[in-house]
């Protein structure tokens, strides 16, 4: 992959590029003007991932660059700072570098570092090593969790080690609104704070005055557009197959006082029989689908989008609201999509400046409905 060159003073110039790359490939769906949504040109990635990589007495934080033409090739890239990342993991970089380079115990054999970072402040840094922990490296890493001020856990195979707690806890502001959220580590969140605020901001607004039906949510995660959105419903029900993300979703619910709102883990598939009545089980005895009249599917698929099966399972309902991670696969899906359904409103989520990853929202009503 490509390292990204933070570049604030081009920062329009990159945006206005990804604008017209995007209005061109949905071009052909005739969508109305598109909605940008700005991100800060640097410093804006929460949470990041680095290799250490050793030369003799020395270390570093490492990313590596692929050779396009030869993807076999990997320079190793040294990062002393990393302008993409966040200023509080900017910060503890070199402070971290330094304690390795002191302590034996912290450097030996220690392959990764992961930082999970808060809006709010707190900060998570997973060490990986490739060899057993033992309570020597556990009394060095709680002084200097202490030092420092964050949480760490350390990680080896077949071990981890949580030294204070294994999650963060993030408050995002929408429309005046503070809302909160436990960020598990290793698990899924929007690296983008920022925009994620935004995003949210969005969603919030293209579902406004639907309080008189409910909202179904597949791959829901820890509930992140679930908690901003429940009060625009009368109900919503929410599914997901990861098992920390239902967890968190749950936590997430009583931490925002969201008593209309539930979650389920199930797949979208297996949701998708429950709903034709295929399935049954106590899961979807408890869900108590026919107490609830869906009058909007959120859908935040992986990269490949939604299959052809998907895409007619969400097409029954009044109103989608898509957020694609590809708008490559989202053009393939609105070629299904727009046959039932016209686009409301598109937006462009610059998630990742100075990429060429692009993410997009979609508001879509069907066109005999009438609100």
């Amino acid at each position: 992959m490509a390292i990204p060159v933070v570049e604030p003073e081009r920062y329009s110039e990159q945006l206005n590029a990804k604008r017209e790359t995007l209005e061109a490939l949905l071009a052909e769906f005739s969508p109305p003007s598109l909605e940008v949504l700005e991100s800060p040109p640097g410093y804006y990635r929460q949470r990041c991932e680095f290799r250490i990589w050793h030369e003799g007495d020395d270390l570093f934080y490492a990313m590596f660059e692929v050779d396009p033409e030869n993807p076999a090739n990997k320079a190793v890239v040294r990062l002393d700072q990393y302008p993409v990342a966040s200023a509080q993991i900017n910060a503890l970089m070199p402070l971290l570098r330094n304690a390795f380079l002191a302590s034996q115990e912290l450097r030996h054999r220690l392959f990764q570092v992961e930082f999970l970072t808060t809006l709010s402040g707190e900060a998570l840094v997973t060490l990986i090593y490739h060899r057993p922990l033992g309570d020597a490296w556990e009394e060095e890493a709680r002084a200097l969790e202490k030092s420092l001020g964050i949480m760490i856990i350390g990680r080896s195979r077949k071990q981890r080690k949580v030294l204070s707690r294994d999650h963060v806890w993030e408050t995002l502001e929408v429309d005046d609104q503070p809302w909160h959220y436990q960020q598990v580590e290793n698990s899924f969140t929007q690296p983008n704070a920022t925009i994620c605020q935004k995003m949210l901001g969005w969603a919030r607004s293209a579902t406004a005055g639907s309080q008189s039906g409910d909202l179904v949510e597949l791959y829901c995660g820890n509930g992140n557009f679930t908690v901003a959105l429940a009060e625009n419903f009368r109900r919503v029900l929410a599914t997901e197959i990861s098992r920390t993300s239902v967890a968190s979703a749950k936590v997430n619910f009583a931490a925002n006082g969201i008593t209309n709102a539930k979650v389920v883990r199930m797949s979208a598939e297996e949701f998708a029989q429950a709903l034709k009545g295929e399935k049954g089980g106590r899961r979807v005895a408890d869900m108590a689908l026919q107490d609830y009249q869906f009058s909007t599917v959120l859908v935040d698929p992986p990269r490949a989008g939604l299959d052809e099966a998907s895409c007619h399972q969400i097409s029954v309902y009044p109103s989608i609201v898509y957020i694609s991670c590809n708008p490559a696969t989202l053009a393939e899906n609105l070629a299904i999509l727009t046959q039932t359904h016209r686009i409301e409103r598109l937006a462009l989520f610059d998630q990742f400046p100075f990429t060429d990853h692009m993410e997009a929202g979609v508001l879509l009503t069907r066109r005999e409905y009438q609100p």
